[in-house]
């Protein structure tokens, strides 16, 4: 994967240089942003961040609008990169350069807020204004494309908050784009059942055990249906859900179902997960005798 990536960065270089020659300026806007995602999936946030800022500049220059879906997409890929960067300064002997590292991480911060409200904002808002639009002027698949794109920014801004512990807004958000994908792409589609797991994990961390089973076991039995390909993760989260609830001997069995469909995957991470987890469930077993 890495190789393909960096070959296609060499070819996008070679494409933006053909571009410019030609004066083609559309050329060269698609370019950038292909090479945005690039750098992008390769981990280059910052050459990632100035190449979208690049490609939205340009768009915008022209006859764009800035709630074009294109746009939005870059914006939220924008708050994904300064959710990224947000994170522990490293350990320093400089105390004016550690002041410096934490402001500017409060500054990363800031800015995946404000970035993730403005998508999910001015998504809603389109949203509202296009909805009774006839076929003939904006089709339907242009509407489930704007509805999934608000879908896809409540769940990267979800997945923000849970990481920094706001777990009642997270959860707001998950159910919101949990709707939303059930909506428009039904139940037994992958990424519902993803968002359905996502939601159990986020009501079990606030301690709602019986709600988060609910909603984990009917995601395991569509992921099951489905042979969806994260099953593994899926039945991991719902036996933890189950040892949270004290239900030792159901969390035992599923804990080595999913460890099992881990082992035949080759899922080595979520294989040592779960091991880690079942030694976690047998000393809770030995404490509650």
């Amino acid at each position: 994967m890495k190789g393909e990536l960096g070959e296609a960065e060499r070819l996008l270089h070679q494409a933006l240089r053909l571009a410019h020659q030609a004066d083609n300026r559309r050329a060269v806007i698609y370019t950038y942003s292909l090479m945005a995602n690039v750098a992008f999936m390769q981990g280059q946030l910052d050459n990632a961040e100035k190449l979208y800022k690049a490609t939205m500049s340009s768009m915008l220059a022209g006859d764009t609008k800035e709630d074009d879906n294109a746009i939005l997409e870059m914006s939220l890929k924008l708050a994904s990169i300064y959710a990224a960067q947000k994170q522990d300064p490293k350990g320093t002997d400089n105390q004016a350069a550690s002041i410096e590292g934490k402001n500017g991480l409060l500054e990363r911060h800031k800015l995946a807020l404000a970035g993730y409200e403005f998508c999910i904002l001015t998504l809603e808002e389109k949203i509202a204004k296009e909805k009774d639009l006839p076929e003939d002027v904006l089709p339907a698949e242009e509407k489930a494309n704007t509805r999934l794109l608000l879908g896809m920014s409540l769940d990267s801004y979800a997945r923000y908050l849970l990481d920094i512990n706001q777990l009642s807004v997270a959860q707001k958000m998950y159910e919101k784009a949990l709707q939303i994908s059930n909506d428009v792409q039904g139940e037994t589609h992958p990424q519902t059942v993803v968002l359905m797991n996502d939601l159990a994990t986020v009501l079990d961390a606030q301690g709602h055990y019986d709600e988060a089973y609910s909603h984990v076991k009917r995601a395991a039995e569509l992921a099951k249906v489905t042979q969806h390909p994260e099953e593994h993760m899926v039945l991991n989260n719902l036996a933890a859900i189950l040892m949270h609830k004290k239900d030792f001997l159901q969390a035992k069995q599923v804990y080595k179902e999913a460890l099992k469909q881990a082992e035949q995957k080759g899922d080595a991470d979520s294989v040592r997960h779960i091991q880690e987890e079942l030694a976690e469930l047998a000393k809770r077993r030995k404490g509650s005798k």
